[in-house]
């Protein structure tokens, strides 16, 4: 088939004219690949799915009535454009009530239609041909593909065992932080489980002013956290002068498909995201804006979410250590990250990668491969069960098909 007149014409940032030709695929589409594969070869073997990343219950009734209302009431049909002020407010609210961190509705905050979009469009207001993102992996690369679509580079910071699970800021080369103009953090962090401490964000804030770097902490997790409260950025001495923090209402308010958050933090930056905003999008639905805003001023619900997440993170660490692997209790996030097996038998693992599909293929158990700074599988506990019962048997199941697969690790 001979290509349409147009292919040599696509922008180099997505291929150029190798566009729709190339034959690599993406891990994630070969997990579900892997899985189509494995659920008609054995349909009457149940998968165990860790490899989901959204959550499994809907937003609570009560918010979804409000979302049903509003969306009946004529005056809420036009554009949001840059947010309702009722959202902002509760935006506000919620960050003064949880983190102590005080914002001005008007100036400090602005909704965005989920964190994705904050951070695809984050790199337009600042990154120019040949400057640098700084982020680190392994994580989310949307900062780091929009900085590349710009013209700019990113300079990756690997989160590995040895230091915790904290970038190495230190070791940065000069010249790279000379070009540098953004820091992309996200604790508690995705896949690492890691949350942020006072010395490391003190640390942070620090390291922002010396090399004149502005801070995008992306909190999309910021409600589950575990081994400490639930901890913003800014509110670190200082932090409100060098950066902004993202924040979700899907992980820890089960509105994963609503695609609501916002983004808070110094009065320009959010200004310079409104702005770039303002030529993306018309805003979210103003009905979700405001069942959102009801949901934020009730912290009964992500109390309830964490509460779920710790308990099942909680037992498939025990599952798990009973079958060799060396895993402990993340301090946050619905992710368990854990050192990928080496060896199965006589037969060796060249990768994570590798691992992920020997277990779906034989024993229907998905995971996500993260190969960034090491060989690491990552486990989600977004599972279906409707009940602790139905946790424990999901658990029995996985044991037991661990169990039989004789996993080592070097």
């Amino acid at each position: 088939m001979a290509d349409p007149y147009f292919q040599d014409r696509f922008a180099d940032r997505i291929g150029g004219a190798r566009f729709g030709k190339e034959t690599e695929i993406y891990k994630f589409e070969k997990i579900k690949r892997a899985k189509r594969r494995v659920l008609a070869e054995h349909p009457d073997r149940r998968l165990l799915d860790f490899g989901i990343g959204e959550n499994d219950a809907m937003a609570p009734e009560p918010i979804r009535r409000i979302l049903s209302e509003e969306a009946g009431r004529p005056e809420n049909r036009g554009y949001a454009d840059n947010g309702i002020t009722e959202f902002k407010e509760a935006a506000a609210r919620f960050m003064e009530r949880n983190f102590g961190v005080f914002l001005d509705p008007v100036t400090q905050v602005n909704h965005c239609i989920g964190t994705k979009s904050a951070l695809a469009m984050f790199p337009a207001a600042w990154i120019n041909p040949g400057d640098v993102t700084l982020i680190t992996v392994p994580g989310y690369p949307i900062a780091a593909t929009h900085t590349r679509y710009y013209g700019g580079t990113v300079h990756s910071l690997p989160l590995v065992a040895e230091r915790d699970f904290f970038p190495d800021l230190d070791s940065i080369p000069g010249d790279i932080l000379a070009r540098a103009k953004l820091l992309v953090l996200n604790y508690p962090n995705s896949p690492t489980g890691k949350t942020a401490t006072p010395d490391f964000y003190a640390h942070v804030v620090d390291f922002a002013h010396q090399h004149r770097l502005v801070v995008i902490q992306d909190a999309a997790h910021a409600m589950l956290s575990y081994d400490r409260p639930p901890t913003s950025f800014l509110a670190t001495p200082g932090a409100i002068d060098v950066g902004v923090e993202l924040h979700s209402m899907s992980k820890g308010f089960n509105m994963i498909g609503w695609r609501i958050g916002w983004i808070c933090g110094h009065a320009r930056l959010v200004h310079a995201f409104a702005d770039i905003k303002d030529n993306c999008d018309s805003g979210q639905f103003i009905p979700i804006q405001k069942a959102a805003a009801a949901a934020l001023d009730d912290d009964t619900i992500h109390q309830g979410i964490r509460d779920k997440y710790h308990r099942r993170l909680e037992k498939l660490v025990s599952v798990l250590q009973r079958c060799g692997f060396t895993c402990q209790m993340p301090g946050g996030s619905y992710f368990l990250y854990t050192r990928a097996p080496s060896k199965r038998g006589n037969a060796t693992f060249a990768s994570a990668e590798e691992v992920s599909q020997f277990l779906i293929a034989e024993q229907s158990i998905c995971t996500v491969p993260w190969d960034d700074a090491g060989p690491y599988l990552r486990f989600s506990v977004t599972y279906e069960a409707a009940d602790g019962t139905g946790e424990d048997s999901l658990m029995a199941e996985l044991e037991a098909r661990m169990q039989k697969l004789h996993l080592a690790w070097e």
